[in-house]
């Protein structure tokens, strides 16, 4: 036996895990863990964000575009509270995360002492577990059990908090073992092949049948998106995919009938209003999908596959439940499915594409100023063959990406989803680029979320992290103005930028290159030269600050009845 203190037991339990990147702030309560890194700089690269809020983002980054745990170290109290955030931000995105929070001395805690909170109770209910490490003797297998419930079933953060003075007590060390069963529940394969026959069934008889799919088969990984392209070929069922889904089915793919919901195409929407068979794979019928639950989809026989039974029934009640990885059960699907006859789809196809002349992403172009879909068009078209990790912020330019950057791999997009969280474009574009190194990241953000943690501009400086970002810069903070429209008489409380900000001037405070465009003939240009940048690099565009997202579903609409840019006129 080796004699070791709780931080140099916690350092090579993140090495066992094959941690070679961690985000993080050092503080009070993580002094023995830093030091303890500081001899294993050469095993794991530590990255200084400017706030722990963007640490967890760029974990979130590192995580979502590759699968992997995303790892975060804090100290307690602010530390803590500041990651917050992004803690309920991977929870609700069912990203994998381990969050280690430095705490005060066990002997403090509960007297309210310097930088103490209550990490476990904060943190309850917007992780997957969490624990408080007590003694040495448990931080190696605490640490062992956080990564594989972090990323077994369905994803989520994990979050430990250990008071300093555990990772200081010394201990003769002896590795420590976990039984994998304990992190999930068995699945009962043979409960699951009788419902597959019965969902076959379903899929037989459907004469309108839509393949509803979301971030679950992202999750699940190349092998789901393998199935899930194998079962739409040999159906010929219509996929539409939810923004957690963009990529895993591709978008030029004539089969891809867009994004459904809020903002999502006229003819998914009406699909999934029609349809008389729905199987949805990894989505959970979240609210701006349904839009009004009770006139949500009501003629269609409803198949839910999802790897947590919690998800089943919770928003849309359904009429068969396949429990288990979307691959396994997709691929079970699959070598059964090719004794049905292939049904001929030619009538709701040739519905489907009456619905697709309306052309729900058009619109109104312009010379006199810059659309900001037309910034991502060109931004796609410039880049198409690269096929760049797109990261986004949140806000309309987040729903222009989703509607008209053509997505054509899995991971490809990463965003904020269930949260919504503005400032999440920047640190995530850090973490994807250090998880991506030989991969071109580019980050739309509007001139809102970019404020949020413009700090970061230090970090990609700092470690030399060549990220684009492209701004859409309209002014306002969009999405709000554009409800403040429709809903409060154009009376635009608080979101009205009256003084704009210079973020060419900012970016290079921070050493940083950038330019803006304000005139829409030197808008590819200014894109080329940001791309062949090897520094990281902001470009300001100047775009149409009255700009709308258009279709949406109104509040209180159902999910089919679809408001358009050419209603305005009429509201």
């Amino acid at each position: 036996m080796t004699e070791k203190n709780g931080a140099q037991i916690m350092v090579n339990a993140l090495i066992k895990q094959g941690v070679t990147t961690i985000f993080g702030y050092p503080g009070g309560s993580v002094l023995k863990f830093y030091d303890e890194l500081f001899h294993n700089r050469s095993k794991i690269n530590h990255i200084l964000t400017r706030h722990e809020q963007g640490a967890a983002h760029a974990a979130e980054g590192y995580a979502k575009s590759t699968g992997n745990v995303g790892v975060v170290v804090v100290t307690s109290g602010p530390g803590t509270t500041n990651l917050v955030t992004g803690i309920a931000d991977a929870y609700l995105d069912s990203v994998p995360l381990v969050c280690i929070c430095g705490q005060v001395a066990s002997n403090l805690i509960g007297t309210d002492a310097f930088q103490e909170v209550d990490t476990n109770e904060i943190t309850k209910a917007i992780s997957k577990h969490n624990y408080l490490i007590k003694k040495a003797e448990d931080i190696d297998k605490v640490i062992q059990e956080a990564f594989l419930t972090a990323k077994t079933g369905r994803p989520g953060p994990v979050i430990i908090a250990i008071p300093s003075d555990v990772q200081a007590q010394k201990i003769d060390y002896v590795e420590s073992s976990i039984d994998n069963k304990i992190i999930e529940p068995a699945i009962d394969y043979h409960e699951l092949d009788e419902k597959i026959s019965s969902a076959l069934k379903l899929i037989e008889n459907a004469k309108k049948p839509l393949l509803y799919c979301g971030g679950g088969v992202t999750i699940s990984g190349k092998a789901a998106v393998k199935e899930l392209h194998n079962l739409a070929k040999t159906t010929n069922m219509p996929v539409t995919l939810t923004l957690m889904g963009l990529g895993v089915y591709p978008a030029t793919d004539p089969q891809f009938i867009g994004m459904p919901g809020m903002h999502g195409t006229y003819e998914a929407n009406k699909a999934m209003s029609e349809c008389d068979l729905m199987i949805a794979i990894g989505a959970r019928f979240d609210d701006r999908v349904t839009a009004k639950i009770d006139k949500f989809s009501p003629n269609s026989k409803k198949i839910q596959i999802d790897i947590d039974p919690s998800i089943i029934n919770k928003n849309v009640k359904v009429d068969i439940s396949l429990i288990g990885d979307a691959a396994h059960i997709l691929s079970a699907i699959n070598k059964k499915i090719s004794t049905i006859a292939k049904k001929d789809l030619t009538e709701w196809w040739n519905t489907i594409d009456n619905w697709r002349t309306k052309k729900s992403y058009d619109y109104k172009a312009s010379k006199a100023v810059i659309k900001p879909q037309y910034v991502i068009e060109r931004l796609y078209e410039l880049t198409r063959d690269i096929k760049p990790f797109i990261v986004t912020d949140v806000g309309q330019h987040q729903m222009f990406t989703a509607q008209l950057y053509k997505f054509e791999k899995a991971r490809q997009l990463v965003t904020s989803g269930g949260l919504g969280t503005m400032g999440f474009g920047l640190p995530a574009a850090i973490g994807t680029k250090i998880a991506n190194p030989d991969s071109m990241i580019i980050c739309v953000s509007g001139d809102g979320s970019f404020m949020m943690n413009i700090q970061e501009l230090a970090t990609a400086k700092y470690y030399n992290i060549p990220i684009k970002v492209i701004i859409l810069n309209n002014g306002h903070l969009g999405m709000v103005r554009q409800w403040q429209q429709l809903f409060c008489d154009k009376r635009y409380s608080s979101t009205v930028f009256e003084k704009k900000t210079d973020f060419v001037s900012v970016a290079k405070a921070f050493g940083c290159l950038g330019a803006e465009v304000s005139d829409q003939s030197n808008l590819d240009e200014a894109i080329k030269n940001m791309l062949e940048s090897k520094d990281p690099f902001i470009l300001n565009v100047f775009v149409d600050g009255e700009e709308n997202v258009m279709p949406m579903i109104l509040s209180g609409k159902a999910h089919h009845e679809m408001f358009f840019r050419e209603d305005l006129k009429n509201e």
